[in-house]
């Protein structure tokens, strides 16, 4: 009976010890890196201002997001993100951005840099994941804005990348995503900026005369009014 008593007991502790390992299995964290930048010298460079950035809800969350063969998205038990990836996504483009344009006139929205900006790029991520068998997938729309609110310019982007299925090389495809994502946005930044920039140091217009034969007129004269000339007379009054 002791026998016993004691099998079951080592088979508990057993049991209780594979429990424990697979609770206090560590989490891996990750943050998205699209590698190294070359550092703009540029201090007169493109002024831009980017965000508002938004991400899908579905991203919004420290669990990181493995999509399946089926479509169905699974939230991974091993993964996270190494805070908000939202965040994370923001800082990357704005440094890719950068270094595309050789600019140090960046801000992040809701900064306020301490002057106008050229191109305010208003960006919207709608898809940014990717799966074990899956390849990594980004699709983004944007909007670029003058420094008036008027809207220059807009494009909708969609980019895949291939990885070998861990989720380290899916972090990784995903960072290349974002390079591609930075290179398209440049390509469509400089174009608005040089307008703004032309606009801006052209001389301001002189208003156009909408009649010129009206111009040309000389103005009417009002009545004349006949001078008063004093009378002469040579009649002599006699007194008597």
């Amino acid at each position: 009976m002791s026998a016993l008593r004691a099998l079951a007991y080592l088979s508990l502790v057993s049991l209780l010890g594979l429990a424990g390992c697979t609770v206090n299995r560590p989490t891996q964290l990750y943050q998205l890196d699209a590698g190294a930048v070359p550092v703009p010298e540029r201090d007169n460079g493109v002024a831009v201002l980017l965000g508002p950035v938004s991400l899908a809800d579905y991203l919004k969350r420290e669990t990181m997001v493995q999509r399946q063969a089926d479509g169905i998205l699974n939230l991974s038990t091993e993964a996270r993100w190494a805070g908000s990836l939202e965040t994370n996504v923001s800082q990357q483009l704005m440094r890719l951005l950068s270094g595309e344009l050789d600019s140090t006139r960046l801000a992040l929205f809701p900064e306020k840099p301490g002057f106008t900006p050229q191109v305010q790029v208003m960006l919207t991520i709608s898809r940014l994941d990717s799966g074990p068998k899956e390849p990594a997938v980004l699709e983004a729309r944007w909007r670029l804005l003058d420094p008036k609110g008027e809207l220059r310019d807009s494009r909708v982007f969609r980019e895949e990348e291939a990885h070998s299925g861990s989720v380290q090389d899916q972090v990784r495809a995903q960072g290349d995503l974002l390079r591609k994502l930075s290179v398209q946005l440049a390509r469509d930044v400089r174009p608005v900026a040089a307008a703004v920039a032309e606009q801006q140091a052209a001389p301001p217009r002189k208003p156009a005369v909408a009649n010129t034969e009206q111009a040309a007129k000389p103005k009417e004269e009002g009545p004349k009014i006949p001078l008063v000339v004093p009378i002469r007379t040579d009649v002599e009054v006699y007194r008597f």
